[in-house]
């Protein structure tokens, strides 16, 4: 037979309350006494009901995360941090994707799931913020990404403007003037990496060129490709660095600098953003802005749990990055680096200075 909770009373020698408030977490637990029944945990092999727990506590047990794509290397390494930081709080993870559906995500907002769910950590792109502010289901809530705005609901943010400007002002520092970018909707976008791109050249004295600004219509290696063949077909003269929007667009901006020709980074250096596994990979190596996805799985988990049984003012809580320097901007044994100062959890500061 399984052990029971009574098994573990017997062997500790207390009572059925004090093992449940060990399980539990209940503060007023001398050290000695929690020490003793764990101990008797461990030797009668007790493992705890979830499912009983979570009925005792008027929970579901599971949180949904909802992103765009499964198969972007981003959100499947997110997924991986979001199950561990879940797995802390005794949940269990659904998990699904959109595609980017405005209806999906509305079904979402909804709260349309197959099982009943503690919280929804979700990633925004079909959906309008009057939307989501609209939302009649009561499910707590937790926004990620850039297209989320503020004021409606938790919200985990990666400085997208610090970051892009990191991003450039490290091309500029590498001598770099004409410097492209390739991801956002045009020159007149609300896109904040874009805001970033236009603040480092603005710091530098520098107008940022609408010839060297190419959007991409998803985020895939071959909308990059397309990108940089139509940059290098109208740019004269050419770029010498190009920022892009993401990895998987950088690589196929990559491609099409190879096909043409063109070295990486003695002719033209470029950047990423999400550093990506593939970037490891790739010849030459891609330099990238690397989003703390611990961090931002950690903060959504946490906000949520934090939400239970709870209501609060929504909060912005950022998240950190950092600037990783490999080939596509150092060359083939540069010196590369990783943009210091830890990221604190307390404060989960916006970024890291590069040096």
């Amino acid at each position: 037979m399984k052990p029971r909770l009574q098994d573990v009373a017997d062997r500790a020698g207390v009572s059925m309350k004090t093992v449940s408030n060990v399980i539990n977490g209940y503060v007023h637990v001398s050290e000695a006494m929690r020490t003793k029944v764990l101990a008797a945990i461990e030797e009668v092999g007790y493992r705890p009901n979830l499912s009983a727990r979570n009925l005792a506590r008027g929970r579901a047990g599971m949180i949904a995360l909802v992103v765009p794509q499964l198969d972007m290397p981003y959100f499947a390494s997110l997924s991986m941090h979001v199950l561990e930081a879940a797995e802390e709080q005794g949940w269990v993870v659904l998990i699904q994707q959109t595609r980017g559906d405005a209806e999906k995500e509305r079904a979402v907002l909804s709260g349309r799931f197959a099982q009943r769910v503690d919280g929804l950590v979700f990633s925004p792109e079909g959906v309008t913020a009057e939307e989501i502010g609209q939302r009649s289901d009561r499910t707590p809530l937790v926004l990620l990404g850039e297209r989320a705005t503020g004021g409606l609901a938790d919200h985990i943010v990666v400085d997208n403007v610090a970051a892009g400007k990191l991003a450039v002002s490290h091309l500029l520092d590498l001598g770099r003037r004409r410097v492209a970018m390739i991801g956002p909707e045009g020159v007149a976008t609300t896109n904040r990496r874009f805001d970033g791109y236009a603040a480092a050249l603005a710091e530098r004295g520098l107008e940022v060129d609408p010839l060297l600004v190419e959007p991409v219509p998803r985020n895939l290696g071959e909308a990059g490709e397309a990108a940089m063949n139509a940059l290098l077909a109208r740019s004269v003269p050419r770029p010498d660095a190009v920022f892009c929007v993401t990895d998987w667009v950088a690589l196929g901006a990559i491609r099409s600098l190879h096909l043409h020709g063109l070295r990486v980074p003695e002719d033209v250096a470029v950047v990423g953003f999400d550093d990506i596994p593939y970037g490891r990979a790739s010849t030459p190596t891609l330099t990238s802005i690397s989003p703390d996805r611990a961090a931002v799985a950690r903060a959504a988990v946490a906000s949520l749990a934090a939400q239970q049984g709870c209501s609060s003012e929504p909060r912005e809580i950022p998240a950190g990055f950092e600037l990783v320097v490999r080939e596509s901007t150092a060359g083939v044994g540069g010196a590369a680096f990783v943009a210091p100062a830890a990221v604190d959890d307390a404060t989960l500061p916006f970024g890291r200075a590069a040096p």
